[in-house]
């Protein structure tokens, strides 16, 4: 009797092995649920665009390049605004700042389509302007930033927040904010990461049996100047290894994580 040779082993918690007809079945049933998962999206989304706006001083002056201008003045000329508001913190060299919103700003670091559609970006934040400033040359940031140091009310506020606003001509006004994951919208990666077979590799996600518990969140979000993920003293941000200068270092140089 001849026997066919049995396919070498997978790593623990790796999916079955099958033929593509079998693979295709699977897919299209997990479409099913992907579709409705759209659909979902979509109904959200048409709530989110229905939710009540809160009105604010347009003339609230934040702090850019050329000085103190007013809130108004971020829109461009365009009617919609979508800011992210970046964490600092003060006093801080630039591999000591805030990894997440490192991540979320430099994942859309070019706004064409949002301005074709009629949306601005700005990047806010609580930092002062002289040590903001330094901070996008070194990251080569070309979407526009602003500190929002000392500002009260929707035009300030917490950092950490994804924001949208409306303008009416000279009236300004609140329409969305979300924080936490919701921020995810700004960073397309995740979306990419959630549909490979290891996925994130965090603790915290649903995994086939048998397969070895994931790091940590966001444990790939800083590295060392060797490439190993840690958020050590040696680590920065990862994008910052690709900028000019950027040296190995020896501490964060501030209390505490943002992890």
């Amino acid at each position: 009797m001849t026997t066919t040779p049995s396919a070498p082993a997978t790593a623990p918690g790796s999916p079955p092995v099958v033929d593509q007809a079998t693979w295709q079945a699977a897919r299209d049933e997990l479409l099913i649920r992907e579709k409705a998962h759209t659909r979902e999206g979509d109904a959200i989304a048409a709530a989110r665009r229905r939710l009540p706006m809160v009105e604010f001083d347009g003339t609230t002056e934040v702090v850019g390049p050329d000085g103190p201008v007013p809130f108004l003045e971020l829109f461009q000329g365009r009617d919609e605004l979508v800011a992210y508001k970046h964490m600092w913190h003060d006093g801080a060299p630039h591999q000591g700042q805030c990894e997440g919103c490192t991540s979320a700003a430099w994942s859309l670091r070019d706004p064409v389509y949002l301005n074709a559609r009629g949306v601005s970006l700005a990047i806010l934040t609580t930092g002062a302007w002289e040590e903001v400033a330094p901070f996008v040359e070194f990251m080569g940031y070309t979407h526009p930033w602003y500190s929002v140091r000392g500002v009260e009310g929707p035009a300030g506020g917490d950092m950490g927040y994804l924001t949208c606003y409306l303008r009416d001509g000279d009236r300004v006004f609140l329409t969305y904010s979300t924080t936490g994951r919701g921020n995810e919208a700004f960073s397309g990666f995740f979306g990419l990461l959630d549909m490979t077979p290891h996925g994130r590799d965090e603790a915290w996600q649903e995994n086939p049996e048998g397969r070895p518990e994931g790091h940590g969140p966001c444990w790939y979000w800083r590295t060392d100047a060797d490439g190993r993920a840690t958020w050590g003293p040696t680590s920065r941000p990862v994008p910052q290894w690709t900028r000019p200068g950027a040296t190995p270092v020896e501490t964060l140089g501030r209390q505490e994580h943002c992890h």
